[in-house]
């Protein structure tokens, strides 16, 4: 007689402890039904257990969290060039900080400790008509003119100077003066503000009844902070602001402090106008009475009427 191993009664045993196992698994899957709690996420807890270091076990069952919602897309930027519209006469030894255009006139602000000064400029022959000399003590910046006064910043004195427009046609007569923080660079107005610039990426917005700084924005590029934010002026509800030692120019949304625009005057001055002392460009005045804009630069000897085109 051939003896054979008893295995079936050991294949009855492990049918019969699945077939419990089964059971147990569908009552608990049956009770948790009855308590609202998702399957998916019950077993995810049972089975992401932490390891031993504290961090989440290695089990691919994770609880379900809703997605993030993207973040909006930054707008494009435009990016215009120039095209040349007039070139006029400008003193090359004039280190522009500060540029405007009002009654057919040019005005501006000139830099360098020594040599700074307030000009009022005969736009077709270059013939500097008014002229004030800056204490010494004072390298000055930018410049605006707004309800006839003229408003002119120093770069590290932390002080700006009043002058009324037309209170003597020979000279500029200093009527106030005022205080800030940080440097000054460029200053523009929108007829309510006086908008500053100090090298950075913020523009203060300043009451000018009291000087004090009423709010200021961020200016962003492709939600990066754009700074070395220096001359300013006021376009068409856009602050224009020249990137300094760059021959970029920014167009603001001064609501959001978006750059919305990007103007390149890459070859504004010809290469044969330039000597040893020509610096960079600097110096953006609007005629907002025929909506001519012109662009200068420190110790440039033109300057430029320009019309813009977006590329």
């Amino acid at each position: 007689m051939i003896h054979r191993p008893a295995i079936f009664p050991a294949v009855a045993a492990v049918y019969d402890r699945r077939k419990f196992a089964a059971r147990a698994c569908l009552l608990l899957l049956l009770a948790l039904c009855c308590q609202g709690l998702p399957v998916s996420a019950a077993a995810a807890q049972s089975t992401n257990t932490p390891a031993a270091d504290g961090r989440a076990g290695g089990s691919t069952l994770q609880p379900q969290t809703p997605a993030p919602s993207a973040s909006p897309a930054p707008a494009e930027v435009a990016i215009y060039t120039y095209q040349v519209v007039n070139t006029f006469k400008h003193d090359p030894r004039a280190f522009t900080q500060g540029l405007l255009f009002h009654d057919g006139k040019l005005f501006e602000s000139t830099g360098l400790y020594g040599q700074s000064s307030l000009r009022e400029v005969d736009l077709a022959t270059g013939s500097v008509l008014r002229n004030l000399t800056v204490p010494s003590q004072y390298f000055a910046e930018g410049l605006t003119l707004l309800d006839g006064k003229l408003y002119q910043l120093t770069w590290k004195e932390q002080k700006a100077f009043v002058y009324d427009l037309n209170a003597d046609p020979k000279t500029f007569r200093k009527v106030g003066e005022f205080t800030y923080t940080n440097e000054g660079w460029g200053l523009a107005t929108d007829g309510h503000w006086l908008i500053m610039s100090d090298g950075t990426s913020t523009l203060r917005f300043l009451n000018p009844a009291t000087f004090a700084v009423d709010h200021t924005i961020q200016v962003l590029k492709d939600d990066m902070p754009q700074d070395r934010l220096n001359e300013l002026e006021y376009v068409k509800g856009e602050i224009f602001a020249n990137v300094w030692q760059t021959d970029w120019v920014a167009r603001i949304d001064p609501a959001s402090g978006r750059v919305v625009g990007m103007i390149d005057f890459t070859y504004l001055l010809p290469a044969a106008d330039r000597t040893a002392t020509t610096q960079v460009l600097n110096g953006i005045a609007y005629d907002l009475a025929t909506d001519r804009l012109f662009v200068t630069g420190k110790n440039w000897p033109k300057l430029f009427e320009v019309r813009l085109r977006k590329k």
